[in-house]
Protein backbone atom coordinates (compact mmCIF):
# COMPACT_ATOMS: atom_id res chain seq x y z
CA UNK A 1 0.00 0.00 0.00
CA UNK A 2 1.61 3.53 -0.77
CA UNK A 3 1.98 6.07 1.78
CA UNK A 4 1.73 9.63 1.32
CA UNK A 5 3.39 12.33 3.43
CA UNK A 6 4.23 10.18 6.30
CA UNK A 7 4.13 6.55 7.64
CA UNK A 8 1.47 6.00 9.41
CA UNK A 9 3.24 3.39 11.86
CA UNK A 10 4.44 6.51 14.18
CA UNK A 11 2.94 6.01 17.47
CA UNK A 12 3.60 9.63 18.26
CA UNK A 13 1.77 12.71 16.22
CA UNK A 14 4.15 13.90 13.27
CA UNK A 15 2.95 17.28 13.15
CA UNK A 16 2.82 19.48 16.43
CA UNK A 17 0.40 21.79 15.11
CA UNK A 18 -2.63 22.08 12.53
CA UNK A 19 -0.38 24.95 10.56
CA UNK A 20 2.72 22.50 10.76
CA UNK A 21 0.74 19.93 8.65
CA UNK A 22 -0.39 22.26 6.46
CA UNK A 23 2.60 23.59 5.62
CA UNK A 24 4.54 20.51 5.08
CA UNK A 25 1.31 18.90 2.83
CA UNK A 26 -0.95 21.44 1.46
CA UNK A 27 0.01 20.87 -2.80
CA UNK A 28 -1.73 23.94 -4.38
CA UNK A 29 -3.02 24.17 -7.65
CA UNK A 30 -4.96 26.09 -10.07
CA UNK A 31 -7.34 24.45 -12.34
CA UNK A 32 -6.35 26.86 -14.98
CA UNK A 33 -2.58 25.81 -14.66
CA UNK A 34 -2.79 22.90 -16.17
CA UNK A 35 0.54 21.04 -16.01
CA UNK A 36 0.46 22.14 -12.50
CA UNK A 37 -3.58 20.79 -11.63
CA UNK A 38 -2.27 17.47 -13.46
CA UNK A 39 0.84 17.14 -11.29
CA UNK A 40 -1.18 17.56 -8.52
CA UNK A 41 -4.06 15.37 -9.32
CA UNK A 42 -1.44 12.34 -9.84
CA UNK A 43 0.57 12.98 -6.26
CA UNK A 44 -3.04 12.77 -4.77
CA UNK A 45 -3.58 9.26 -7.09
CA UNK A 46 -0.07 8.21 -5.84
CA UNK A 47 -0.82 8.03 -2.78
CA UNK A 48 -3.95 5.81 -2.64
CA UNK A 49 -3.89 2.22 -2.11
CA UNK A 50 -3.71 0.83 -6.01
CA UNK A 51 -6.79 -1.14 -5.10
CA UNK A 52 -8.95 2.03 -5.22
CA UNK A 53 -11.66 1.17 -7.68
CA UNK A 54 -13.87 3.75 -6.75
CA UNK A 55 -12.91 7.60 -5.73
CA UNK A 56 -15.39 9.48 -3.82
CA UNK A 57 -15.44 13.38 -4.72
CA UNK A 58 -17.86 15.51 -2.59
CA UNK A 59 -18.59 18.77 -3.07
CA UNK A 60 -19.43 21.16 -0.12
CA UNK A 61 -22.46 23.02 -1.65
CA UNK A 62 -24.70 22.60 -4.04
CA UNK A 63 -24.04 25.14 -6.29
CA UNK A 64 -20.54 26.16 -6.45
CA UNK A 65 -19.47 26.44 -9.82
CA UNK A 66 -15.58 26.58 -9.00
CA UNK A 67 -16.36 22.91 -7.46
CA UNK A 68 -17.98 21.63 -11.04
CA UNK A 69 -14.91 22.74 -13.34
CA UNK A 70 -12.85 20.96 -10.67
CA UNK A 71 -14.74 17.76 -10.98
CA UNK A 72 -14.72 18.25 -14.23
CA UNK A 73 -10.92 18.97 -14.83
CA UNK A 74 -10.34 15.98 -12.00
CA UNK A 75 -12.21 13.54 -14.14
CA UNK A 76 -10.26 14.43 -17.21
CA UNK A 77 -7.10 13.79 -15.51
CA UNK A 78 -8.22 10.70 -14.51
CA UNK A 79 -9.57 9.54 -17.55
CA UNK A 80 -6.18 10.46 -19.21
CA UNK A 81 -3.32 9.05 -16.99
CA UNK A 82 -4.93 6.84 -14.34
CA UNK A 83 -7.35 4.43 -15.87
CA UNK A 84 -10.74 5.48 -15.27
CA UNK A 85 -13.53 5.74 -17.59
CA UNK A 86 -17.04 6.38 -15.79
CA UNK A 87 -18.03 9.06 -13.56
CA UNK A 88 -21.58 8.57 -11.54
CA UNK A 89 -23.20 11.96 -10.47
CA UNK A 90 -25.71 12.49 -7.88
CA UNK A 91 -28.51 12.20 -10.20
CA UNK A 92 -31.21 9.92 -10.77
CA UNK A 93 -30.31 6.59 -11.32
CA UNK A 94 -33.12 5.68 -13.87
CA UNK A 95 -32.71 8.78 -15.64
CA UNK A 96 -28.43 8.78 -16.03
CA UNK A 97 -29.51 6.32 -18.85
CA UNK A 98 -30.16 8.66 -21.34
CA UNK A 99 -27.42 10.81 -20.46
CA UNK A 100 -25.19 7.58 -21.67
CA UNK A 101 -27.09 6.82 -24.94
CA UNK A 102 -26.11 10.45 -25.64
CA UNK A 103 -22.90 10.61 -25.31
CA UNK A 104 -21.86 7.27 -26.52
CA UNK A 105 -23.45 8.86 -30.02
CA UNK A 106 -26.37 7.01 -29.72
CA UNK A 107 -28.67 9.73 -29.91
CA UNK A 108 -28.80 12.43 -32.57
CA UNK A 109 -30.56 14.75 -29.94
CA UNK A 110 -28.96 17.82 -29.11
CA UNK A 111 -28.16 18.67 -25.08
CA UNK A 112 -30.73 20.56 -24.62
CA UNK A 113 -33.01 16.56 -25.49
CA UNK A 114 -31.76 14.65 -22.43
CA UNK A 115 -31.31 18.07 -19.62
CA UNK A 116 -34.01 17.58 -18.14
CA UNK A 117 -34.87 13.53 -18.45
CA UNK A 118 -31.31 12.53 -18.25
CA UNK A 119 -31.18 14.10 -14.72
CA UNK A 120 -32.97 14.98 -11.78
CA UNK A 121 -32.71 17.93 -9.20
CA UNK A 122 -32.46 20.27 -12.23
CA UNK A 123 -28.36 19.18 -12.00
CA UNK A 124 -28.95 19.29 -16.21
CA UNK A 125 -29.44 22.81 -16.44
CA UNK A 126 -25.59 23.67 -14.69
CA UNK A 127 -23.66 24.62 -17.81
CA UNK A 128 -20.88 23.08 -15.84
CA UNK A 129 -22.89 19.61 -16.64
CA UNK A 130 -23.61 20.30 -19.86
CA UNK A 131 -19.53 20.69 -20.80
CA UNK A 132 -19.08 17.39 -19.03
CA UNK A 133 -21.49 15.66 -20.94
CA UNK A 134 -20.43 17.32 -24.07
CA UNK A 135 -16.14 16.59 -23.42
CA UNK A 136 -17.42 12.96 -23.05
CA UNK A 137 -19.29 12.46 -25.97
CA UNK A 138 -16.17 14.15 -28.03
CA UNK A 139 -14.04 11.66 -26.21
CA UNK A 140 -16.53 8.51 -27.37
CA UNK A 141 -16.45 9.90 -30.90
CA UNK A 142 -12.33 9.46 -31.30
CA UNK A 143 -11.62 6.71 -32.78
CA UNK A 144 -8.29 6.72 -30.88
CA UNK A 145 -10.00 6.25 -27.95
CA UNK A 146 -10.87 2.52 -27.51
CA UNK A 147 -12.44 2.43 -24.08
CA UNK A 148 -15.38 4.57 -24.50
CA UNK A 149 -16.86 6.45 -21.48
CA UNK A 150 -19.59 5.61 -19.31
CA UNK A 151 -21.96 8.58 -17.10
CA UNK A 152 -24.67 6.85 -14.61
CA UNK A 153 -26.47 8.63 -12.29
CA UNK A 154 -26.70 7.04 -8.59
CA UNK A 155 -29.03 8.71 -6.87
CA UNK A 156 -32.53 7.02 -5.59
CA UNK A 157 -35.10 8.39 -7.76
CA UNK A 158 -36.33 11.18 -5.46
CA UNK A 159 -35.78 14.63 -5.31
CA UNK A 160 -34.66 16.47 -2.02
CA UNK A 161 -38.73 17.12 -1.31
CA UNK A 162 -40.63 14.62 -2.58
CA UNK A 163 -40.01 11.11 -4.50
CA UNK A 164 -40.83 9.71 -7.97
CA UNK A 165 -43.21 7.25 -8.99
CA UNK A 166 -42.34 3.69 -9.37
CA UNK A 167 -43.50 3.89 -12.88
CA UNK A 168 -40.21 4.43 -14.94
CA UNK A 169 -38.34 1.64 -13.24
CA UNK A 170 -41.14 -1.10 -13.03
CA UNK A 171 -41.84 -0.12 -17.16
CA UNK A 172 -38.37 -0.44 -17.72
CA UNK A 173 -37.91 -4.27 -16.59
CA UNK A 174 -41.68 -4.90 -18.23
CA UNK A 175 -40.08 -3.55 -21.35
CA UNK A 176 -37.65 -5.88 -20.97
CA UNK A 177 -39.34 -8.75 -20.08
CA UNK A 178 -41.49 -8.27 -22.96
CA UNK A 179 -38.60 -8.44 -25.51
CA UNK A 180 -38.53 -11.95 -24.40
CA UNK A 181 -41.60 -13.06 -23.07
CA UNK A 182 -44.84 -10.36 -24.42
CA UNK A 183 -47.45 -12.33 -22.89
CA UNK A 184 -45.86 -12.81 -19.26
CA UNK A 185 -44.60 -9.16 -19.66
CA UNK A 186 -48.53 -8.52 -20.62
CA UNK A 187 -49.60 -10.02 -17.53
CA UNK A 188 -47.14 -8.58 -15.19
CA UNK A 189 -48.01 -5.12 -16.50
CA UNK A 190 -51.85 -5.60 -16.35
CA UNK A 191 -51.59 -6.06 -12.74
CA UNK A 192 -48.82 -3.30 -11.73
CA UNK A 193 -50.71 -1.03 -13.82
CA UNK A 194 -54.20 -1.76 -11.86
CA UNK A 195 -52.12 -0.47 -8.37
CA UNK A 196 -50.13 2.14 -10.07
CA UNK A 197 -52.82 4.89 -10.69
CA UNK A 198 -51.50 8.59 -11.15
CA UNK A 199 -47.81 9.71 -11.16
CA UNK A 200 -48.64 13.06 -8.89
CA UNK A 201 -50.05 10.69 -5.75
CA UNK A 202 -47.00 9.06 -5.33
CA UNK A 203 -44.95 12.68 -6.31
CA UNK A 204 -46.56 14.97 -3.76
CA UNK A 205 -44.44 17.10 -2.41
CA UNK A 206 -46.39 17.50 0.78
CA UNK A 207 -45.55 13.63 1.54
CA UNK A 208 -42.13 14.61 2.51
CA UNK A 209 -43.19 16.02 5.93
CA UNK A 210 -46.66 14.88 6.20
CA UNK A 211 -47.31 11.09 6.14
CA UNK A 212 -50.88 11.47 6.02
CA UNK A 213 -50.42 12.98 2.50
CA UNK A 214 -48.41 9.72 1.40
CA UNK A 215 -49.98 6.85 -0.66
CA UNK A 216 -47.03 4.39 0.48
CA UNK A 217 -49.24 2.43 2.62
CA UNK A 218 -52.79 2.58 1.01
CA UNK A 219 -54.47 -0.67 -0.22
CA UNK A 220 -53.21 -0.02 -3.97
CA UNK A 221 -49.01 0.74 -2.95
CA UNK A 222 -49.47 -2.49 -0.67
CA UNK A 223 -50.90 -4.08 -3.95
CA UNK A 224 -48.10 -3.05 -6.02
CA UNK A 225 -45.14 -4.08 -3.49
CA UNK A 226 -46.97 -7.62 -3.56
CA UNK A 227 -46.75 -7.63 -7.69
CA UNK A 228 -43.48 -6.27 -7.65
CA UNK A 229 -42.11 -9.35 -5.65
CA UNK A 230 -44.06 -11.27 -7.99
CA UNK A 231 -42.04 -9.72 -11.22
CA UNK A 232 -38.96 -10.00 -9.00
CA UNK A 233 -39.60 -13.65 -8.46
CA UNK A 234 -39.58 -14.19 -12.16
CA UNK A 235 -36.42 -12.18 -13.06
CA UNK A 236 -34.65 -14.76 -10.37
CA UNK A 237 -35.82 -17.63 -11.39
CA UNK A 238 -36.01 -17.55 -15.21
CA UNK A 239 -32.83 -16.18 -15.01
CA UNK A 240 -30.96 -19.24 -17.07
CA UNK A 241 -33.58 -18.36 -19.95
CA UNK A 242 -33.39 -14.43 -19.75
CA UNK A 243 -29.33 -14.05 -19.84
CA UNK A 244 -29.66 -16.79 -22.68
CA UNK A 245 -32.37 -14.83 -24.76
CA UNK A 246 -30.75 -11.19 -24.24
CA UNK A 247 -27.19 -11.13 -22.91
CA UNK A 248 -25.99 -11.20 -18.94
CA UNK A 249 -25.24 -7.22 -18.88
CA UNK A 250 -29.17 -6.73 -19.95
CA UNK A 251 -30.01 -9.05 -17.46
CA UNK A 252 -28.01 -7.95 -14.54
CA UNK A 253 -29.63 -4.27 -15.55
CA UNK A 254 -33.15 -5.20 -15.07
CA UNK A 255 -32.17 -7.09 -11.80
CA UNK A 256 -30.54 -3.71 -10.70
CA UNK A 257 -33.63 -1.81 -11.65
CA UNK A 258 -36.17 -4.13 -9.92
CA UNK A 259 -34.08 -3.86 -6.88
CA UNK A 260 -34.32 -0.21 -7.26
CA UNK A 261 -38.17 -0.24 -7.62
CA UNK A 262 -38.26 -2.61 -4.07
CA UNK A 263 -36.30 0.36 -2.49
CA UNK A 264 -38.55 3.06 -3.89
CA UNK A 265 -41.81 1.53 -3.13
CA UNK A 266 -40.43 0.91 0.74
CA UNK A 267 -39.03 4.34 0.91
CA UNK A 268 -42.81 5.40 0.15
CA UNK A 269 -44.35 3.19 2.86
CA UNK A 270 -41.69 4.67 5.11
CA UNK A 271 -42.68 8.09 4.22
CA UNK A 272 -46.60 7.20 5.03
CA UNK A 273 -45.67 6.09 9.01
CA UNK A 274 -45.96 8.13 11.75
CA UNK A 275 -43.16 7.85 13.19
CA UNK A 276 -39.89 9.98 15.50
CA UNK A 277 -36.98 8.91 13.31
CA UNK A 278 -38.93 9.20 9.96
CA UNK A 279 -37.04 11.93 8.44
CA UNK A 280 -33.81 10.51 9.30
CA UNK A 281 -34.86 6.85 8.18
CA UNK A 282 -35.72 8.35 5.09
CA UNK A 283 -32.94 9.85 4.58
CA UNK A 284 -30.98 6.40 5.59
CA UNK A 285 -32.77 4.66 2.81
CA UNK A 286 -32.15 7.29 0.04
CA UNK A 287 -28.55 6.67 1.07
CA UNK A 288 -28.72 3.52 0.75
CA UNK A 289 -30.07 2.61 -2.66
CA UNK A 290 -27.02 5.38 -3.76
CA UNK A 291 -24.33 2.47 -2.05
CA UNK A 292 -26.14 -0.31 -3.53
CA UNK A 293 -26.50 1.52 -7.33
CA UNK A 294 -22.87 2.36 -6.65
CA UNK A 295 -21.78 -1.21 -6.00
CA UNK A 296 -23.68 -2.44 -9.42
CA UNK A 297 -22.16 0.40 -11.14
CA UNK A 298 -18.80 -0.89 -10.12
CA UNK A 299 -19.48 -4.09 -10.79
CA UNK A 300 -20.52 -3.19 -14.77
CA UNK A 301 -17.29 -1.33 -15.22
CA UNK A 302 -14.62 -3.35 -13.18
CA UNK A 303 -13.50 -5.02 -16.36
CA UNK A 304 -13.56 -1.67 -18.26
CA UNK A 305 -11.61 1.25 -15.74
CA UNK A 306 -12.23 2.30 -12.68
CA UNK A 307 -15.19 4.75 -11.36
CA UNK A 308 -15.28 8.16 -10.20
CA UNK A 309 -18.55 9.36 -8.04
CA UNK A 310 -19.40 13.16 -7.55
CA UNK A 311 -22.30 14.05 -5.01
CA UNK A 312 -22.66 16.17 -1.91
CA UNK A 313 -19.95 15.86 0.60
CA UNK A 314 -22.60 14.60 2.79
CA UNK A 315 -23.43 11.52 0.83
CA UNK A 316 -19.93 10.69 0.06
CA UNK A 317 -18.56 10.94 3.59
CA UNK A 318 -17.46 8.40 6.26
CA UNK A 319 -19.07 8.52 9.62
CA UNK A 320 -23.01 10.00 10.24
CA UNK A 321 -24.42 12.45 8.46
CA UNK A 322 -26.23 15.39 9.88
CA UNK A 323 -29.00 17.79 8.79
CA UNK A 324 -30.30 20.61 11.20
CA UNK A 325 -33.69 20.95 10.40
CA UNK A 326 -35.36 24.12 11.95
CA UNK A 327 -34.89 22.58 15.86
CA UNK A 328 -34.25 18.79 14.78
CA UNK A 329 -31.11 17.80 14.21
CA UNK A 330 -31.39 14.53 11.89
CA UNK A 331 -28.74 11.81 11.38
CA UNK A 332 -28.38 8.63 9.64
CA UNK A 333 -25.84 6.61 7.35
CA UNK A 334 -24.74 8.26 4.40
CA UNK A 335 -24.15 6.45 1.16
CA UNK A 336 -20.01 6.91 1.65
CA UNK A 337 -20.24 5.04 5.22
CA UNK A 338 -21.61 1.87 3.48
CA UNK A 339 -19.25 2.15 0.42
CA UNK A 340 -16.38 2.09 3.29
CA UNK A 341 -17.96 -1.40 4.50
CA UNK A 342 -18.66 -2.86 1.05
CA UNK A 343 -15.49 -1.54 -0.68
CA UNK A 344 -12.79 -1.23 2.13
CA UNK A 345 -9.62 0.02 0.79
CA UNK A 346 -11.26 0.14 -2.18
CA UNK A 347 -12.99 2.99 -2.19
CA UNK A 348 -11.61 6.27 -1.44
CA UNK A 349 -12.40 9.97 -0.91
CA UNK A 350 -12.07 13.52 -1.54
CA UNK A 351 -14.06 16.58 -0.10
CA UNK A 352 -13.86 19.84 -0.92
CA UNK A 353 -14.29 23.00 1.31
CA UNK A 354 -14.28 26.50 0.24
CA UNK A 355 -12.92 29.98 2.34
CA UNK A 356 -15.32 32.76 0.94
CA UNK A 357 -18.50 32.56 -1.38
CA UNK A 358 -19.94 35.74 -1.55
CA UNK A 359 -22.31 34.57 -4.43
CA UNK A 360 -23.19 31.49 -2.33
CA UNK A 361 -23.44 34.11 1.09
CA UNK A 362 -20.65 32.27 2.65
CA UNK A 363 -18.75 34.65 4.75
CA UNK A 364 -14.78 35.04 5.74
CA UNK A 365 -13.72 31.67 8.17
CA UNK A 366 -13.54 32.83 11.57
CA UNK A 367 -9.98 32.23 12.92
CA UNK A 368 -9.04 28.30 13.80
CA UNK A 369 -11.70 26.74 11.70
CA UNK A 370 -10.27 24.86 9.24
CA UNK A 371 -11.35 26.95 6.46
CA UNK A 372 -9.17 29.60 7.89
CA UNK A 373 -6.00 27.64 8.13
CA UNK A 374 -6.16 25.82 5.15
CA UNK A 375 -7.18 28.26 3.15
CA UNK A 376 -4.24 30.57 4.32
CA UNK A 377 -2.07 28.41 2.91
CA UNK A 378 -0.63 28.98 -1.25
CA UNK A 379 -3.63 28.97 -3.66
CA UNK A 380 -6.03 29.33 -5.30
CA UNK A 381 -6.53 25.75 -4.75
CA UNK A 382 -5.17 22.92 -2.40
CA UNK A 383 -5.27 19.33 -1.97
CA UNK A 384 -4.33 17.95 1.44
CA UNK A 385 -4.22 14.32 3.15
CA UNK A 386 -6.47 14.19 6.03
CA UNK A 387 -4.09 10.41 7.12
CA UNK A 388 -7.77 9.73 8.67
CA UNK A 389 -6.86 11.88 11.45
CA UNK A 390 -3.69 9.91 11.95
CA UNK A 391 -0.29 12.31 13.05
CA UNK A 392 -2.33 14.97 14.09
CA UNK A 393 -2.63 16.05 17.59
CA UNK A 394 -5.78 14.36 19.17
CA UNK A 395 -6.26 17.00 21.47
CA UNK A 396 -6.12 19.82 18.65
CA UNK A 397 -8.26 18.61 16.17
CA UNK A 398 -11.25 18.10 19.09
CA UNK A 399 -10.66 21.13 19.47
CA UNK A 400 -11.27 22.39 16.09
CA UNK A 401 -14.30 25.13 15.92
CA UNK A 402 -16.24 24.84 13.06
CA UNK A 403 -17.34 27.84 11.07
CA UNK A 404 -20.50 29.88 10.26
CA UNK A 405 -22.63 28.64 7.46
CA UNK A 406 -24.30 30.28 4.61
CA UNK A 407 -27.01 32.94 4.74
CA UNK A 408 -28.09 31.90 1.30
CA UNK A 409 -27.62 28.63 0.38
CA UNK A 410 -28.94 25.90 3.21
CA UNK A 411 -26.68 23.28 1.10
CA UNK A 412 -23.53 24.39 2.39
CA UNK A 413 -21.83 22.33 5.21
CA UNK A 414 -18.67 23.80 7.14
CA UNK A 415 -15.76 21.46 7.54
CA UNK A 416 -15.80 19.83 11.30
CA UNK A 417 -12.60 18.18 13.18
CA UNK A 418 -14.36 14.83 11.78
CA UNK A 419 -14.18 15.54 8.83
CA UNK A 420 -10.44 14.55 9.32
CA UNK A 421 -11.83 11.18 9.08
CA UNK A 422 -14.26 11.32 7.27
CA UNK A 423 -11.98 12.17 4.00
CA UNK A 424 -8.67 10.32 3.08
CA UNK A 425 -8.41 13.75 1.14
CA UNK A 426 -9.18 17.18 1.19
CA UNK A 427 -9.47 20.17 -1.99
CA UNK A 428 -9.92 23.60 -0.71
CA UNK A 429 -10.61 26.52 -2.89
CA UNK A 430 -10.48 30.17 -1.87
CA UNK A 431 -13.85 31.17 -2.97
CA UNK A 432 -16.47 29.62 -5.53
CA UNK A 433 -18.92 31.42 -7.90
CA UNK A 434 -22.79 30.09 -7.93
CA UNK A 435 -23.26 27.52 -10.71
CA UNK A 436 -24.47 29.09 -14.01
CA UNK A 437 -28.01 27.63 -14.91
CA UNK A 438 -28.51 27.09 -11.02
CA UNK A 439 -31.66 28.53 -9.50
CA UNK A 440 -32.07 32.01 -8.07
CA UNK A 441 -30.87 31.85 -4.49
CA UNK A 442 -32.81 33.63 -1.86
Amino acid sequence: MKMSGFSQRHSEPVYASLEDWILHEAIPFSVEAHESFNAAVDKVVASLDDSVELLGFGEALHGGEDILMLRNRLFQRLVERHGYSTIAVESSFPRGREVNEYIAGRSRALYEAVQEIGFSHGFGRLEANRELVEWMRRYNADPAHGVKLQFYGFDSPTEMYCSDSPRQVLHFILDYLAEIDCLSADEHRECIDRHLGQDFDWENPEAMLDPAKSVGLSPAAIGLRIETEELITELRVRRPELVAKSDENRYLEAVQYAAVARQLLTYHAGLAREASDRLGRALGMRDAMMADNLAYIVSCERKRGKVLAFAHNSHLKRGMAEWQLGSELITWWPAGSHLNEMFKANYAVIGTAVGVSDANGIGQPETGTLEALLTAAPGPGRFIPTHRGEGLPSAVVEAIPTRSGSMKNPTYFALTAQSLTDFDWLAVLDTTTYSRGGPPLP
